[in-house]
């Protein structure tokens, strides 16, 4: 048989599983710099900003192109020979 292959990159990445890639990556005040939002900002936590983004589409959009812009950076480290993986990191 054979497998259904997706090409959605955000395939199978629940909103959670980003928003904590990014912050693992970039820290909350980063995070806040880079996405204009205040969830971020200001006592940020993963709840309250998934609990924002599930509510506000503009918000998310910029959240999963920033992850997936990521995403690309990394792949481009990785063929310059980098070893960092932050989506490698064990999950708590």
């Amino acid at each position: 048989m054979t497998e259904h292959l997706n090409k959605d990159p955000l395939h199978g990445v629940t909103l959670e599983m980003q928003v904590n890639a990014l912050v693992a990556r970039y820290g909350w005040s980063e995070l806040g710099k880079l996405v204009n939002i205040n969830c971020f900002k200001k006592d940020p936590s993963v709840k309250s900003s998934l609990k924002f983004l599930r509510r506000t589409p503009w918000a998310r959009a910029e959240v999963e192109a920033l992850y997936l812009d990521s995403l690309e950076d990394d792949l481009i480290d990785k063929s310059n020979g980098n070893d960092f993986d932050p989506w490698g990191l064990p999950r708590k």
